[in-house]
């Protein structure tokens, strides 16, 4: 399905965003990137400025993510119930692995250049970082194993979901994985690691 103008503008932008930075980027080159007649004006047919256009990927990139994850949520909750709970630990990994590596572009101009348009920092931080830790304890805290166990989820959470963007993030900055270990020794990792952060008796009540 072919991208509106509108689409294209938001996209390349963000991909010079990320290569060059905003400031470094021009409202031409978006246009020539877009498929637009640089220096044409092409750009401001459809927003006012090059932050608008900025404001636009942070925004989309929100509504995107919170769309995303109430998928992915019921999609791990459809899983076969018989599939125990390392599986399905795996199975959310991979999936916040998968997350994270499709915002690369956007995590390099929110650590570069956001910090000073603070609006977009709390629009990024509420509509994109913190729901993707948020659906880690929401998933946690409503698998069967876990019932009714009293625990602090969040904090788990936090501790989970951050080595999941810490792993993407060093891989996208020094375009090798942390401690030179390949994904799938990472997700046995974590889940090992989320299986001894998990309440001890419902653990034990594995398998």
């Amino acid at each position: 399905m072919s991208r509106s103008t509108r689409e294209r503008i938001i996209d390349e932008a963000l991909r010079l965003f990320a290569e060059k930075g905003y400031a470094a980027t021009s409202v031409a080159e978006i246009e020539a990137a877009a498929g637009l007649s640089p220096g044409a004006g092409g750009l401001y047919r459809h927003f006012k400025s090059k932050y608008e256009v900025l404001a636009a990927a942070m925004h989309e990139h929100a509504n995107r993510t919170r769309l995303q994850i109430a998928e992915t949520l019921a999609e791990l909750n459809a899983m076969d119930a018989s599939l125990g709970i390392e599986a399905r630990l795996a199975h959310l990994c991979r999936a916040g692995l998968a997350k994270v590596r499709e915002e690369s572009e956007l995590t390099r101009v929110f650590f570069r250049d956001l910090s000073q348009f603070p609006e977009l920092v709390a629009v990024v931080r509420e509509g994109l970082l913190q729901p993707m830790f948020d659906a880690f304890t929401t998933w946690m805290r409503s698998q069967p194993e876990y019932a009714g166990a009293d625990h602090d989820w969040a904090a788990i959470g936090a501790v989970l979901g951050g080595a999941v963007v810490h792993y993407r993030l060093f891989q996208d900055t020094v375009s090798e994985p942390p401690g030179h270990a390949g994904k799938d020794r990472f997700v046995e990792s974590w889940v090992r690691l989320a299986l001894g952060l998990m309440p001890t008796p419902a653990v034990q009540t594995i398998g």
